[in-house]
């Protein structure tokens, strides 16, 4: 853990990462080493399917299926992580958070804690891509 932590502090995501509510020194490296280089993918719901909480398409013919599961085909200990993410904003509640907000809208609607982790997972991974893509974006390149 030591070892990673060193590391991941080399990386220019890292601050961006630490800032991020309910992220500490034990989760911020774990969620870098699983997703690596965030430049690979080439949207964020690349790496929402990378991560394996995307609902696959079902129809066939006219039908289409409206209640669908998460495919878990993606990394699963990119899935943990993420949950253990979303375990954090739930217990310690942040105030004026979008990704809690979501979370707590999603309560609002009827559906199961479980699945308003997900989709705030969803939208946590969403919104670390973007932040990110645009931090490298950012960067001077090295030649």
């Amino acid at each position: 853990l030591t070892q990673m932590q060193a590391f991941a502090k080399t990386l220019p995501e890292y601050s961006l990462v630490r800032e991020m509510p309910c992220i500490g020194d034990t989760l911020a490296p774990r969620l870098i080493a699983e997703i690596g280089d965030v430049r690979r993918f080439h949207s964020k719901r690349a790496l929402i399917a990378y991560a394996g909480i995307d609902a696959p398409p079902y129809q066939s013919g006219k039908f289409r299926a409206n209640n669908r599961h998460i495919s878990k085909r993606g990394n699963r200990y990119l899935r943990k992580t993420g949950y253990e993410v979303m375990q954090g904003y739930v217990m310690h509640k942040p105030a004026n958070d979008p990704i809690f907000t979501f979370i707590e809208k999603k309560r609002g609607e009827g559906k199961s804690g479980k699945l308003a982790m997900v989709a705030g997972l969803n939208k946590f991974l969403r919104i670390y891509y973007g932040k990110v893509t645009e931090l490298y974006r950012s960067l001077p390149a090295i030649e």
